[in-house]
């Protein structure tokens, strides 16, 4: 589990942050601070993995803090003026975040610094018998996730991670797409895209290139395409 900071004096970019953050089931917040000489304070009696740094507040800009520290933990830094990002290279920090940002760039941010931290997500067996339920844990939104597979209706990949589509929900999990496909049984999940894997039974219909699941329209990849071709000689 990774800590970090924010440090921001509009509480806006904290709830934004934040409710991005929340969806990532490997990090977790331990201090928002709002101005700069609150997050020294901090540091100096706790560390943390990295930190969210604002550049322009009160009193001591984010990049003059940044100088004060002599072991800074990694920093993203997150502001609306892009004009300052020389400077915030120079200081060895990890992104530059140019406000307002999407949660896609958020994720790639954060994917520099925990580019090797390891997963947080189990998988277990819940019978021996053969056409057992499989069930697993996915942390998101600051919750344990239960979810058995056959409330599964898609996985997407998401860059280092994937989105779990379910009936009424979806779930960000930090696992690759690759992971997913060793796991699941060919029987009842195929990936069709190299961005997809589609629970078969949860098909309403296959029109052109595009599987309809529900409402979801998922695409179809040239590679894949004899796979899917497959079900209608099954």
């Amino acid at each position: 589990m990774l800590k970090y900071i924010i440090i921001d004096d509009e509480p806006l970019a904290h709830e934004i942050i934040e409710e991005f953050c929340g969806m990532l089931p490997h990090i977790q917040l331990e201090k928002n601070c709002y101005n700069a000489m609150e997050a020294m304070q901090y540091l100096n009696e706790n560390t943390v993995d990295f930190m969210f740094l604002d550049i322009n507040m009160p009193k001591l800009r984010g990049l003059d803090f940044l100088k004060t520290l002599s072991n800074p933990p990694k920093t993203i830094i997150t502001t609306a003026y892009k004009e300052h990002a020389l400077e915030g290279f120079e200081l060895n920090v990890v992104d530059y975040l140019l406000k307002p940002f999407s949660f896609d760039r958020l994720v790639k941010a954060v994917n520099k610094i925990s580019e090797k931290q390891t997963s947080n997500t189990t998988v277990k067996e819940i019978s021996g018998k053969s056409d057992a339920s499989i069930r697993f844990f996915v942390k998101g939104d600051k919750k344990h996730h239960q979810i058995d597979f056959d409330d599964l209706l898609y996985i997407e990949a998401y860059g280092n991670y994937t989105k779990l589509f379910l009936n009424d929900e979806m779930i960000v999990s930090h696992e690759k797409i690759s992971y997913y496909e060793s796991i699941l049984n060919d029987g009842n999940f195929l990936r069709v895209h190299k961005s997809f894997i589609i629970a078969i039974d949860k098909i309403r219909f296959i029109e052109g290139n595009r599987i309809i699941i529900n409402e979801h329209k998922i695409p179809i990849g040239q590679t894949y395409k004899q796979r899917v071709n497959k079900l209608f000689n099954a």
